[in-house]
């Protein structure tokens, strides 16, 4: 079954390369939101399998969006997987803390995302990438 994945990011080139890379070397749909408040609308309505989640954008950051998400009965159970450019382990912890599923650092080897996405979330690598 294609999973469906939300990417959240305020950058376009970030949104363009995760869909790409993903979209390139699986069979997953990739949904794609420019905010926090974009992407909750989109979370509500298309329920993904996971959300990709910005830490630092304008109006409304990741962990913020984050909390919103789990406050709504609709979206509260999808994990989510922060992207952040913070590389300091205690910046990490406190995202962890949160609650969210996991954390991917950027920069990232386009090859890696989907190795990395499948770690946090348990699910079997080979299943998902698509043989060339």
């Amino acid at each position: 079954m294609t999973k469906r994945i939300l990417v959240i990011d305020d950058e376009d080139g970030v949104r363009e390369i995760i869909q790409i890379c993903l979209e390139s070397m699986t069979d997953w749909e990739v949904l794609t939101a420019s905010s926090g408040r974009e992407g909750i609308e989109i979370a509500q309505s298309e329920h993904p399998d996971v959300i990709m989640l910005d830490v630092m954008m304008p109006y409304m950051d990741g962990p913020t969006t984050f909390k919103q998400l789990q406050a709504i009965t609709e979206t509260c159970d999808i994990p989510t997987i922060l992207l952040t450019a913070k590389a300091q382990s205690c910046e990490q912890q406190e995202f962890l803390d949160l609650g969210v599923a996991g954390l991917i650092t950027k920069p990232f080897l386009p090859e890696d995302l989907v190795m990395r996405i499948c770690e946090i979330l348990n699910w079997n690598y080979m299943t998902y990438i698509l043989s060339g």
